[in-house]
C-alpha cells in the first residue's frame, strides 16, 4: 500500500497522482524477478506473487529492497514528491483453506499491522492477528464515541527556562480513560485513530480543548502535535483559524508541533501551510529533530521558530561522546538559523547542567514535572519556588 498517495491526489491533482502510480509501478517491478507477478489491485494498494518459499528472512529482506526502492523521492511535474510504502505478507500454504480469498485477508490484517506500527515496513500474517484486529476495532469504535461525546483528557506537561526558574509554556498531551479497559495508552489508541481517519477528529478535538483551557492561565505557550495526517488536510489552516477565533485565543501563544515526517510528500503544500500559520501569529516547532529526514536545505525552507532535541539524545549525553556532540551541533543551527532550541526527556540535573552550557534554551521532561491535569498546572503557575533551580543543584554537585 503506498502511504499518502490521497494526499498527492488532493493536493497535486489526478494527473500527478496516475504518473506517480506508473512510477511506483516501474519501482516496484525493477525490485523484483521477471517470473513475480505484479498487480494493480486499485488506488495505491499493489499485490505481489512471488515464490520465494517460507523462509521470513528472505522475505523481510525482499520487502524492505521493495520499501526502500518506492520511498525515494520522485520528480514529477516540477513537483519533489515523497511517499512511503507498507507490506503486509502472507505465506501461500494448506493452511489457506478459503484459496485466494483467505491469502487476500491474512496479507490485508498483515497490512494493517504494518500501518499501526508506524507504515513504512512490513509484517507478516500470523494467526494472532486475527483477535488482534477483532480488538482494535472495538477500540476504535468506543475512540468515535469517545470524542464525539467529549469523554477523552488532556494533561499538559511544562517546558522552562534554562535555569528551571520558568515555566514558559505547556505541552497538550491526549489522555482516554476507557469506562472499562481503564486508562489506555496514547501509543495504541494514537496508530488506531490515524489508521482509521479518526485523527483528525481527535486532533481538532485536542486543539479546541487545549486553546480553551489555555485561556484561564497567565500568558504562557500552549504546544500541541500535530498529525501528518492532520496537517495534509487543505482545510488545516482554515481549521486552526476557526478555533483561534472561536476560543479567542492569542494566535501568539499556540505552537504547533510537527514531526519531520509531517514534511514529507507535497514540500511546496507544506510550505504554504506553515506560511499561512505564520501569518496567523501562530508559532512552529520541529519536533523530534535528529531522528528523521529532515535536511538543511528543509530547515531554511520551513519557517520553524524552534527545534526541539529528541529525547534520545538527551538520555545519552552524559555517557556518549556522540549524543554530546550532535546536542551541540543542534544548538550551533538553530542559533544560526535564529530558532529557539528546546531538549525533550530531561531527568536529572546532570543533564540540565550540560544543556545550559550548551546554550539550550528551554527544557522539558520529568526533572520539571510530569504531565498534570489543568488544575495541577495552575497550581504550579501559582507556585513559582517549588521549580527546580539549577544553582541550588550545581552546588550541591559541586560540593
Amino acid at each position: 500500500d503506498v502511504d499518502h498517495f490521497k494526499d498527492v491526489n488532493d493536493t497535486l491533482g489526478h494527473p500527478v497522482g496516475d504518473e506517480l502510480i506508473r512510477n511506483v509501478t516501474f519501482r516496484l517491478s525493477g525490485t523484483l524477478r521477471t517470473d513475480d507477478l505484479v498487480a494493480r489491485l486499485g488506488g495505491d494498494e499493489f499485490a505481489v506473487i512471488s515464490q520465494l518459499g517460507t523462509d521470513t528472512t528472505t522475505l523481510q529482506n525482499t520487502a524492505n529492497r521493495i520499501i526502500s526502492a518506492l520511498c525515494a523521492p520522485y520528480s514529477i511535474s516540477g513537483h519533489n514528491i515523497v511517499i512511503g510504502a507498507s507490506i503486509g505478507i502472507a505465506i501461500i500454504d494448506k493452511r489457506a483453506d478459503g484459496g485466494a480469498a483467505d491469502i487476500m485477508r491474512y496479507a490485508d490484517m498483515a497490512l494493517y499491522r504494518a500501518k499501526n506500527e508506524g507504515r513504512n515496513r512490513a509484517c507478516i500474517y500470523d494467526a494472532a492477528m486475527d483477535a488482534d484486529l477483532s480488538h482494535r476495532k472495538l477500540l476504535e469504535h468506543d475512540l468515535r464515541l469517545a470524542i464525539e461525546e467529549d469523554k477523552l483528557l488532556l494533561q499538559y506537561q511544562p517546558f522552562v527556562n534554562a535555569s528551571g526558574e520558568k515555566i514558559l509554556g505547556v505541552e497538550a498531551l491526549c489522555r482516554w480513560i476507557h469506562p472499562e479497559r481503564g486508562a489506555i495508552e496514547p501509543a495504541k489508541f494514537i496508530p488506531i485513530a490515524e489508521h482509521s481517519g479518526l485523527i483528525i477528529e481527535l486532533g481538532e478535538w485536542v486543539l479546541r480543548r487545549a486553546c480553551i483551557e489555555a485561556k484561564e492561565w497567565p500568558d504562557i505557550t500552549v504546544a500541541v502535535n500535530v498529525s501528518p495526517l492532520q496537517f495534509r488536510r487543505l482545510d488545516f489552516v482554515d481549521v486552526v483559524e476557526r478555533i483561534l477565533d472561536e476560543t479567542d485565543l492569542d494566535p501568539n501563544r499556540l505552537e504547533l508541533e510537527l514531526t519531520e515526517s509531517t514534511l514529507l510528500g507535497n514540500v511546496e503544500t507544506a510550505e504554504i501551510a506553515m506560511h499561512r500559520l505564520k501569518a496567523l501569529g501562530v508559532k512552529l516547532a520541529l519536533d523530534d529533530f535528529g531522528t528523521g529526514y529532515s535536511s538543511l536545505a528543509y530547515l531554511r525552507r520551513f519557517p520553524f521558530d524552534k527545534l526541539k532535541i529528541d529525547r534520545s539524545f538527551v538520555r545519552s549525553i552524559e555517557r556518549a561522546p556522540d549524543a554530546a556532540a550532535i546536542v551541540h551541533a543542534i544548538v550551533g543551527l538553530g542559533r544560526g538559523l535564529g530558532m529557539k532550541v528546546t531538549a525533550e526527556g530531561v531527568e536529572t540535573a546532570e543533564q540540565q547542567l550540560f544543556l545550559r552550557a550548551a546554550g539550550v534554551h528551554c527544557m522539558q521532561g520529568y526533572r520539571f514535572g510530569k504531565p498534570g491535569s489543568p488544575t495541577l498546572i495552575s497550581a504550579r503557575l501559582a507556585a513559582p519556588g517549588a521549580w527546580r533551580s539549577i544553582e541550588g543543584d550545581a552546588a550541591a554537585l559541586a560540593g
